[in-house]
């Protein structure tokens, strides 16, 4: 079940509430029987895994999709074999 964070707009007490979909949202305040509103916030989402890219997440939606096709099309045409290591001198 999802925990929702209130706010009282009389008195500024903050609190967290473990509350399912269905249920109402809270309305007064357990301190001073004011008013509450809901406060929304970032939500802490990590996509981890090969399936995803590090663009995914970001709000803009539009930056990854151009950086991912131009490094699929770099590393297809790259003909030039990879410069060979050399050995660390001691």
């Amino acid at each position: 079940m999802p925990t929702y964070a209130y706010a009282c707009t009389a008195c500024d007490h903050r609190f967290d509430a473990v509350q399912s979909f269905s249920e109402d949202s809270l309305t007064i305040c357990p301190e001073c029987g004011g008013s509450l509103r809901k406060q929304y916030g970032s939500i802490g989402v990590t996509f981890n895994g090969g399936g995803f890219y590090r663009t995914d997440s970001r709000v803009d939606g539009g930056a990854g999709k151009k950086d991912q096709a131009s490094s699929k099309s770099d590393s297809s045409t790259s003909s030039a074999p990879a410069p060979a290591k050399t050995p660390a001198s001691s």
